[in-house]
């Protein structure tokens, strides 16, 4: 950097600190602001609290003139009477169903357990069958102490919101006609129906105005089938909708053992309508308003189970939100969705969606042919990755599962099946090297002729052509390790978010999706970056990769010795993966160790069948022939004799 370069630089710098200090307004005028701001906001906030007290009072009006219309004809005003007359004016018509008692309804097919509520007419409850919690209790995906679930829409100048209004059951299928609880299996399906009524008159409902609600339910599919349908509501709803908000909003149960790695892998995912899949940020808090935009669904995506709502036409306009709740190990995150869904009252359709509760299984997922399965990473930003996971692990896990075979046998499985596919490219680089160190004496040469700073080029060039007559390739070494990087990101990608992996025990882990743990800290100790446990299989695959490093290095020793900082950044990457490994996938430890001991034997029996003697003399016979050039080498000496240059034979 020259002089004039750094004085141009500081002029700028200076430039910049005089402009915002001309134009930052002065302390009287940031007071001014401030005064006006407060002035503003206590003008709003009086606004505010004026026109709550107005309303309640209007409330209060309405109220007492209700209860005077009542006993004026000579009856008794009880509890539930007194209810009605105080929602009457914030529900209108639907004051009635503001009280009532929750009962529940159950259904259970093969693969879950759910239960309908009376408030809200939505499902409060369902259990995953197969599926037990890392502390082994049931596993229940969606919970009525954390649940909302309704839709919301005009009526009378009101707004109405069907979570917190008492439905009344009815069964189309009348073979089950009064029973609390259905069951369903195999291929047969079961329909069950809420139905929220319109007030009549103060104590008594319209049996031909109501909003219903229908689950239809297979016997062996965690999909299932939501359908709503307005009757005789055109008087109701405002005739100008064209919208119905659904409003839906979770807080996540933890299912898992670590709580860390299951908040990692817990995010909103969404799908655009006949476009790509996309989420909220995972590792943030993040809220996001899609203005004029349709999706197609949005699921609440956990470790290993998802719940997702799927629109047979579209989704408008979604409002969508995250965040993550603290102090506590019971919840994950709590998530919010606000969506329009396609409305005209005066139609008097039928809108249908389907709900998915289940796991993050890709075959399972894959099936309804929705993109669900984009939701599972499997590497979906490099093709590569995505492929080795679709093509190779997956299929690999799921035929051998099938036989009930341990998942740390099918591991081992997996990695021999990778590692002879790649042993053409660990012979290459084994035999590079080999080449690199049956040279390594000229190198040497090399080095002590152009030891100066200024002569690098020359050295660099000299040792270029060394190699090329020898017929040696530098970078042989280096690009099959290369090729393989894709395949160790795929499984570090896959590995933690595997549900073939989810209670697995093997050896001494409990559970190959999580973290194994052969001591753990007391009293609470834990070590900053590290966590409160020592997991087996994360020490194993450090030392190994330590081992492998040494090993590394002896074979490339000419080209390490001239990088040193690289050589002791090479051992410390294996000390710093300890930290982070140690908290992970006890099945991705494990796979990696296992790759780290079948390179171990490659080594061995490669090296067993290279004669490095041999070699030379093969390198010295490379030496004596006449260099062949490259068709790009010719083109460009072609084009340096038309322009007139020299060129060196």
């Amino acid at each position: 950097m020259n002089k004039n370069t750094i004085i141009g630089l500081v002029l700028i710098f200076g430039i910049f600190i005089g402009y915002s200090y001309l134009v930052s307004p002065s302390q009287e005028q940031m007071l001014k602001q401030k005064r006006k701001a407060d002035s503003i906001y206590l003008s709003n906030q009086a606004k505010r609290e004026s026109e709550i007290k107005n309303r309640v009072r209007d409330q209060a009006i309405s109220v007492a003139k209700e209860k005077d219309k009542v006993l004026a004809t000579g009856k008794k005003l009880d509890s539930l009477t007194i209810l009605r007359l105080t929602k009457k004016d914030e529900l209108g018509a639907f004051a009635n169903a503001a009280v009532g008692k929750d009962s529940l309804y159950s259904i259970e097919n093969d693969v879950f357990k759910l239960k309908i509520s009376s408030l809200g007419g939505k499902i409060s409850n369902l259990e995953l069958k197969d599926y037990l919690t890392w502390d082994q209790r049931p596993l229940a995906l969606v919970n009525n102490d954390s649940l909302q679930f309704g839709l919301s829409f005009f009526s009378n100048n009101r707004i109405i919101n069907t979570n917190k209004l008492y439905f009344q059951p009815f069964w189309p299928d009348q073979k089950n006609s009064g029973q609390p609880l259905i069951k369903v299996s195999g291929a047969d399906s079961v329909r069950f129906g809420m139905r929220l009524f319109m007030a009549a008159t103060d104590s008594t409902y319209d049996p031909g105005k109501y909003i219903e609600y229908i689950y239809t339910v297979k016997g062996n599919e965690y999909m299932l089938r939501y359908s709503v349908k307005f009757v005789n509501m055109t008087d109701i709803v405002d005739p100008s909708t064209k919208y119905l908000v659904l409003n839906w909003s979770s807080n996540l149960n933890r299912q898992e053992k670590s709580l860390n790695m299951e908040r990692m892998s817990t995010g909103l995912y969404y799908k655009y309508a006949e476009d790509k899949v996309d989420n909220l940020s995972q590792a943030k808090d993040e809220e996001k308003i899609l203005k004029n935009e349709r999706l197609k669904w949005v699921s609440y995506k956990q470790q290993f189970f998802t719940s997702t709502i799927i629109a047979d036409d579209f989704f408008s306009d979604p409002k969508l939100r995250v965040f993550t709740l603290h102090g506590g190990n019971h919840y994950l995150k709590s998530m919010s969705t606000e969506i329009g869904i396609p409305f005209v009252p005066k139609e008097n359709k039928e809108v249908s969606m389907s709900m998915y509760f289940g796991p993050n299984k890709y075959y399972g997922l894959k099936k309804y042919h929705q993109d669900l399965e984009k939701q599972i990473p499997l590497g979906w930003g490099f093709f590569l990755m995505a492929w080795i996971n679709i093509y190779a692990v997956i299929p690999v896990f799921t035929f051998f599962g099938n036989f009930g075979w341990n998942y740390g046998i099918i591991i081992l499985i997996l990695t021999i099946l990778l590692k002879i596919i790649l042993f053409p490219i660990a012979f290459k680089t084994y035999k590079s090297s080999a080449k690199m160190r049956v040279l390594k004496p000229e190198i040497d040469e090399l080095n002590k002729k152009y030891p100066k700073k200024e002569d690098a080029m020359k050295k660099q060039s000299a040792t270029m052509e060394l190699y090329k007559k020898a017929g040696v390739n530098p970078m042989a070494g280096c690009i099959p390790l290369l090729l393989q990087m894709p395949i160790l990101i795929a499984m570090f990608r896959f590995f933690p978010s595997s549900i073939e992996l989810r209670q697995q025990a093997f050896l001494w882990a409990k559970d190959l999706s999580s973290y194994d743990s052969i001591y753990t800290f007391p009293g609470g100790f834990s070590i900053p970056y590290y966590g409160d446990h020592i997991s087996l299989f994360a020490l194993l695959m450090t030392i190994s990769s330590v081992i492998y490093t040494k090993i590394n290095d002896q074979m490339m020793g000419s080209q390490q010795t001239q990088m040193p900082g690289m050589k002791t950044m090479m051992y410390l990457m294996p000390v710093m993966f300890l930290f982070w490994f140690n908290d992970y996938s006890s099945g991705l430890s494990y796979y990696y160790l296992l790759a780290n001991l079948l390179t171990f034997a490659q080594i061995y029996i490669i090296r067993s069948t290279i004669d490095e003697k041999k070699l030379h003399l093969q390198i010295e016979a490379n030496k004596k022939k006449p260099v062949k050039k490259s068709g790009f080498q010719k083109r460009l000496e072609d084009m340096a004799k038309k322009r007139g240059y020299p060129v060196k034979k």
